[in-house]
C-alpha cells in the first residue's frame, strides 16, 4: 500500500453521537451533524443500472450476514478502525462457507487469501483495518476464532483480513488498534442497516481526494433469475478521475488524477475546489470489496463473481495505478454450498452433496456485482465526512456542486 502525498491542514469538529438522533431499531445507522444532510446516492436520485436493491440497499440483505465497526478518533492524529463482516452468526470454523479472493492489482497486505483460493473456504470474519495493523487485527481474529466453544481442538486458523493504507489522516505508525477493539467490531456485528462513511476500516480514507470510508449496496434478483440476492460492502481508499453514473464529476470539479501533468483547465471553469484536491498529485490507495450472496454459487464461480467487482470500481473512474491495492472477496450463505466440518472425524473425508448453481445461470449475479460495486462506492463518499488528523483535512465530496454536474450531464433523477 502506498503513502498518499497531500499537504494541506484544516480543521473539522469530530461528530458528537446523541441518543436523541438514533431510531428504535438498534442496529440502524447512528445519525451525527455530519451525515444528518448528506443522503446515500440513490436517495439523492441516482440510479445505478437496471437491478433493483434489496430492502435496505446493504449487504445485510444477504440474509444471516452481519456487519460491526470499531471507530478510533482519539486526540489531534488517531483515525482509524475496524470493520467486520460475518457471514453467519455461528461458529465460521466448524461451518464454513465457500469463498474466493480476486485481486485487481496486488499492492497490499490481504491475509489469508492464498489458503481461501487453495481450498475455496471462509472460516473466520472478514475484517477490514489498516495497512500496518493486519497482523496485530489478524491475532485477535485468531483469539476470537479458537475461544468459540466447539474449537478446543483447533490448532489452524486462516484470519482473512484485508487493509487499506490511512496514514494520511492516521498515525499508522503507531498502530493503535487493540485486541479489544477488534473483539467488539465483532462481537457488536449486527443485521440490519450498515453505518456508511467514515466509519470503521474507512474512518481515515480517501477516494478520489475526497473523504472516502465504508459504503455498501445490494441487488436483488427478479424471481424468474431465482430471486437470489448480492450484497458488497467497500472500503474505499483510491483514485482516479471521479465518474458516477457516467457523469466525468472528478473533471468538472476540476480534482482527478494527472491533471497538472496534462495541464489541462477545469472545463467548468473557475469552480471552487478545496485545496486537497489541487495538490492531489496521485491515485495510489487501494479498495477492498467483500461480496456476499445466498445464491448457491461454489467457489470457483464466486471467484468469477469477485472479478466482476472490477468492472463496477473501473466506472467509478479508478485509475487502477501501481499502488493501489484493489482486492474483492465473495462468499455465499447458502446451506447448499456450505462446507460444515463433521461432528464425527471418521466422517471427514466422505463424500458431500454440494448444490451449486450451473454456469449459465450466473450471467444476472455478475451484473448483480457490477451495479451493487459501483454504488457502494458512491455510498462511500456520499455518507463520509470531512476528517482532520496528522495536521491534514480532507473534506468530504462537495454534494451541491456534485448534484448540479449530474443534472448538467443527466445522470440524476431530480
Amino acid at each position: 500500500m502506498k503513502k498518499r502525498r497531500l499537504s494541506t491542514v484544516g480543521v473539522v469538529l469530530i461528530p458528537i453521537l446523541t441518543a436523541a438522533l438514533l431510531t428504535a431499531h438498534q442496529s440502524t445507522t447512528p445519525l451525527t451533524p455530519q451525515n444528518i444532510q448528506r443522503p446515500r446516492a440513490r436517495e439523492a436520485g441516482i440510479i445505478v443500472g437496471v437491478l433493483p436493491p434489496g430492502a435496505l440497499n446493504a449487504i445485510t440483505d444477504v440474509p444471516g450476514v452481519l456487519v460491526g465497526h470499531t471507530t478510533i478518533i482519539r486526540q489531534e492524529n488517531i483515525r482509524t478502525g475496524v470493520t467486520a463482516v460475518v457471514p453467519h452468526s455461528g461458529n465460521l470454523f466448524r461451518d464454513k462457507v465457500p469463498g474466493a479472493v480476486f485481486v485487481g492489482n496486488g499492492f497490499g497486505k490481504l491475509m489469508g487469501s492464498t489458503q481461501v483460493n487453495e481450498l475455496g473456504e471462509i472460516e473466520t470474519p472478514i475484517l477490514l483495518t489498516s495497512t500496518l495493523s493486519v497482523p496485530r487485527v489478524a491475532d485477535a481474529l485468531m483469539d476470537y476464532m479458537v475461544n468459540l466453544p466447539g474449537n478446543e481442538d483447533v490448532q489452524s486458523v486462516n484470519p482473512l483480513v484485508a487493509e487499506t493504507n490511512d496514514g494520511y489522516l492516521n498515525d499508522i505508525r503507531g498502530r493503535h488498534i487493540t485486541r479489544e477493539d477488534v473483539l467488539a467490531a465483532i462481537k457488536n456485528a449486527r443485521s440490519g442497516t450498515v453505518e456508511e462513511g467514515s466509519v470503521g476500516a474507512g474512518t481515515g480514507t480517501v477516494a478520489f481526494g475526497f473523504k472516502g470510508g465504508i459504503g455498501t449496496a445490494s441487488r436483488k434478483l427478479p424471481a424468474g433469475l431465482g430471486g437470489c440476492t448480492v450484497g458488497v460492502l467497500v472500503q474505499s481508499n483510491f483514485g482516479g478521475i471521479l465518474t458516477i453514473n457516467g457523469a466525468p464529476v472528478g473533471r468538472e470539479l476540476g480534482q482527478y488524477y494527472l491533471k497538472d501533468q496534462l495541464g489541462i483547465t477545469n472545463p467548468a471553469g473557475n469552480r471552487n475546489t478545496t485545496a486537497q484536491g489541487k495538490n492531489l498529485k496521485e491515485a495510489d490507495g487501494s479498495i477492498i470489496m467483500v461480496i456476499a450472496t445466498d445464491a448457491p454459487v461454489d467457489a470457483r464461480n464466486l471467484g468469477r463473481m469477485a472479478a466482476r467487482a472490477m468492472m463496477g470500481l473501473a466506472k467509478t473512474g479508478s485509475a487502477g495505478t501501481n499502488g493501489s491495492g484493489d482486492y474483492a472477496i465473495a462468499f455465499s450463505t447458502s446451506i447448499d454450498v456450505r462446507m460444515r466440518m463433521a461432528a464425527n472425524p471418521a466422517d471427514r473425508n466422505a463424500a458431500r452433496n454440494l448444490k451449486s448453481l450451473p454456469n449459465d445461470a450466473m450471467s444476472p449475479l455478475f451484473l448483480a456485482v457490477i451495479e451493487a460495486t459501483e454504488e457502494a462506492i458512491y455510498n462511500s463518499l456520499f455518507r463520509a465526512h470531512t476528517i482532520t488528523g496528522r495536521g491534514h483535512t480532507v473534506d468530504a465530496l462537495p454534494l451541491a456542486q456534485t448534484f448540479e454536474i449530474l443534472r448538467k450531464y443527466r445522470a440524476i433523477k431530480n
